[in-house]
């Protein structure tokens, strides 16, 4: 464990009173990007559920900069795009590949919508998507517990310890494999409007998300907390994961459990979010983030 430079408890003293087995960590961007905290095992593995669409799209969007993929183009049901299939936008059901609505339409959170999407990186790849995961992002990113087993959903089937999950939120904080309007842009609103369905947390009109990254923007109640800006992005599971990404803090928060997602959930990671802001966001100085150096 590390602690934090601050007087009081740490934020991450919070952990220990949730009912799981839990690991979490604050990873914060200054001169450098750092792992400033950490509580519980960060090296047990533990499964990622959802979180795992952000390594899905981070592949994405790597082989969009190599020119392997186009974001606009056709991917899924007729009129759907890769940019629809992130986004969550195809009109594809949660789990079925039959269409609910056109594309554009609405926002629907679609598991067989990653399915798809890691279907066509593989074709215009020519590599299962477990080696291009592999080669394009973990690898790179030193993320060598983490692993998406053949056979496993894209959509939900990762699994890799909290250290990994934290070099990740690193690379969300200054990204290095992929450029950084990359990054901003897949971090901005796409098709924005959308009313849609948050996990967990309601309908939301708009429902707003990013290209594989869920925005908190006006959304309330929300996973992450009230101190959070409304242009924090990431995504959570429902094996008790999460990642979130404040690019006004400069701080990024992760967490693995084995205890899946509940109302438990709903009331300590905001909770927790709050209190990493309180204690590693208010030193932060003003101006733009800090680019890849």
């Amino acid at each position: 464990m590390n602690p934090g430079p601050h007087a009081g408890a740490r934020a991450l003293d919070q952990v220990a009173h949730w009912p799981a087995g839990a690991a979490a960590g604050v990873v914060r961007a200054a001169d450098a990007v750092t792992v400033v905290d950490t509580a519980g095992d960060i090296d047990t593995r533990r499964d990622w559920a959802s979180v795992t669409k952000l390594l899905v799209a981070m592949a994405v969007l790597v082989a969009v900069e190599e020119g392997t993929l186009s974001l606009d183009q056709p991917a899924g049901p007729p009129g759907s795009t890769v940019r629809h299939l992130l986004a969550h936008a195809s009109g594809l059901g949660p789990d079925s590949r039959a269409p609910l609505t056109a594309p554009g339409r609405r926002r629907i959170y679609s598991n067989a919508g990653y399915e798809v999407l890691a279907e066509t990186l593989a074709h215009a790849s020519g590599m299962p998507l477990t080696d291009y995961l592999s080669s394009g992002v973990v690898l790179p990113l030193g993320m060598t517990g983490t692993s998406l087993a053949p056979g496993a959903s894209p959509a939900s089937g990762a699994g890799g310890p909290l250290r990994d999950l934290l070099a990740l939120g690193a690379e969300l904080l200054r990204p290095t494999i992929v450029a950084p309007a990359t990054l901003s842009d897949a971090t901005s609103v796409a098709f924005g409007g959308l009313a849609g369905v948050l996990p967990g947390f309601g309908r939301f009109d708009p429902c707003d998300w990013g290209l594989g990254f869920e925005l908190k923007d006006a959304k309330a109640p929300h996973w992450t907390g009230a101190r959070n800006a409304a242009s924090t992005f990431g995504h959570f599971g429902q094996s008790g994961s999460f990642l979130w990404v404040d690019p006004v803090a400069r701080v990024a928060c992760g967490a693995l459990c084995d205890r899946p997602f509940g109302p438990w959930a709903k009331a300590a990671w905001p909770a927790l979010a709050d209190a990493v802001l309180e204690e590693w966001g208010r030193d932060r100085a003003p101006g733009p983030a800090p680019q890849p150096g």
